[in-house]
């Protein structure tokens, strides 16, 4: 089919595009990564920062998010301090409460109840349609602050962290910031 230096050659082409690519690869993920995670140290405090991304396939979601904070809290080295947790959108929040589906079907009816859609809000002047979606996250907040003691998120035998999606179906983030020593 080909001369063997032929075939050399198209081999060393394809080698050299092959490690182009994987150089552009290696580039992307290091700048990805400085993204979504950081890690300095200032005068014996440390912080570490990581950020989450939710795409929810409904409306209203409540995403159970400890393992994820822990996650982060292992990383960062830190042994006592605290951990902030802040939605970076404003129809979303973060709670800590029970995680017993239960529970979370009564607090999803009662923020209903208390801010339920409705086609009147004057926010929906604006040619949006999410005013229930505001309400919902004031109600709930964008953010806590978990303690951490010996290395351990410090929270109570049933509290788990969680986040609230009012108007998904599109993507959001989260912070997680861990300070401390």
């Amino acid at each position: 089919c080909c001369s063997s230096s032929d075939c050399l050659e198209s081999v060393t082409l394809w080698h050299r595009w092959l490690s182009l690519q994987y150089a552009k690869v290696k580039i992307q993920a290091k700048r990805w990564k400085a993204l979504v995670s950081t890690r300095t140290e200032r005068g014996g405090m440390k912080f570490h920062t990581e950020y989450l991304t939710f795409n929810t396939r409904k409306h209203r979601e409540y995403i159970h998010i400890t393992p994820q904070v822990e996650e982060a809290l292992r990383k960062s080295g830190v042994q006592e301090g605290m951990v902030l947790i802040s939605a970076m959108h404003i129809t979303a929040g973060v709670y800590v409460n029970d995680n017993e589906s239960g529970l979370i079907r009564d607090i999803d009816k009662w923020l209903e109840e208390l801010a339920p859609f409705r086609e009147d809000y004057q926010h929906h002047q604006t040619g949006e349609s999410n005013g229930d979606s505001h309400l919902k996250s004031l109600l709930v907040h964008h953010q806590v602050i978990v303690p951490v003691t010996a290395g351990k998120l410090d929270l109570g035998p049933w509290q788990r962290v969680f986040y609230a999606e009012f108007d998904g179906q599109r993507r959001k983030r989260l912070i997680i910031k861990v300070m401390g020593e």
